[in-house]
């Protein structure tokens, strides 16, 4: 299998090269990556625990889905992509965009554009990308979160604090 190529961007999300995945980050690349939030009817967010096999935050609890942007495809593309290939999950799009954040050391200096879905499960989870998986209340993420940080990739607590600081504005806005 022939190694993923990605694109390089700069500082405003720009492509401006090609390089192979263990360039990129071997050499701190900005690059793009997205991640979905799956809720279920009861307000519950679907949370994976990271196969050991994985380069990156081995073992570690994040995002329902997540994964790199590949060279010449879109954030939503993507979105939809791993959906489909992290939990066996079919949707035509994922529409509902939330935000997205720059690239910094705790994302891996990727731009992350941050979807949320909904869906009932049960999920076909990738035994080689995801170890296990669960559904929990966000109160309980949060505190779990506070309580042992370590417990969870640095870009996905990144994701939870933004999402949590921007729910009641998103809230004025509906």
């Amino acid at each position: 299998m022939s190694e993923e190529i990605f694109d390089v961007v700069n500082e405003r999300d720009e492509v401006i090269d090609r390089q192979p995945r263990r360039a990129v980050h071997r050499l701190g690349l900005k690059h793009r990556a997205v991640h979905v939030l799956v809720f279920n009817s009861r307000g519950e967010v679907f949370l994976q625990k990271r196969s050991m096999k994985k380069d990156t935050a081995a073992g570690l609890w994040d995002s329902s889905s997540s994964g790199h942007v590949d060279s010449g495809e879109d954030y939503d593309a993507c979105a939809v992509r791993e959906l489909r290939e992290e939990i066996g999950l079919e949707v035509k799009s994922c529409s509902r965009r939330l935000f997205k954040i720059d690239a910094c050391k705790e994302t891996g200096w990727e731009f992350c554009r941050v979807y949320r879905c909904e869906a009932e499960g049960p999920f076909q989870l990738h035994p080689d990308e995801i170890e296990s998986g669960g559904w929990f209340a966000p109160e309980k993420i949060t505190r779990w979160i506070a309580e042992k940080p370590g417990d969870f990739a640095s870009a996905f607590r990144l994701i939870w604090v933004k999402l949590n600081a921007e729910a009641p504005r998103r809230a004025q806005r509906n």
